[in-house]
């Protein structure tokens, strides 16, 4: 017999699957309008691996609906004054802003688990 809490926690076409209704965490609806938990720390990340050597700064695990964290993500590029996007629940700035994303973000409240590299 198989056991009712297993199931699919990671889907490489979705993401990150809500552990009660089992849908997508940016499709969550279970928990009441309240946003599921991305998991861990903001981070605040610079990254080129797989960009031909340009450089883009990441935000991840910020635990916002899709419409607050395309406005956060456009608040964020206009603090940078650099182009970017949002993609599945990850902020990319493009180019290397991660103190000014850093900054930006503690004075809005937010808890980093990292300072920025």
């Amino acid at each position: 017999m198989a056991n009712s809490t297993s199931g699919i926690v990671y889907s490489t076409e979705h993401g990150k699957m809500c552990p009660d209704c089992r849908r997508p965490v940016a499709e969550c609806c279970c928990r009441s309008g309240q946003p599921v938990p991305v998991g861990g720390p903001v981070r605040v990340i610079r990254e080129t691996k797989g960009r031909k050597g340009k450089e883009v700064t990441l935000v991840q695990g910020l635990a916002l609906d899709p419409v607050a964290l395309a406005q956060l993500g456009k608040s964020l590029k206009t603090a940078c004054g650099s182009g970017g996007t949002v993609k599945e629940g990850v902020i990319e700035i493009q180019g290397d802003h991660t103190r000014r994303v850093t900054e930006y973000l503690q004075q809005q409240g937010w808890t980093l688990g990292n300072k920025g590299r």
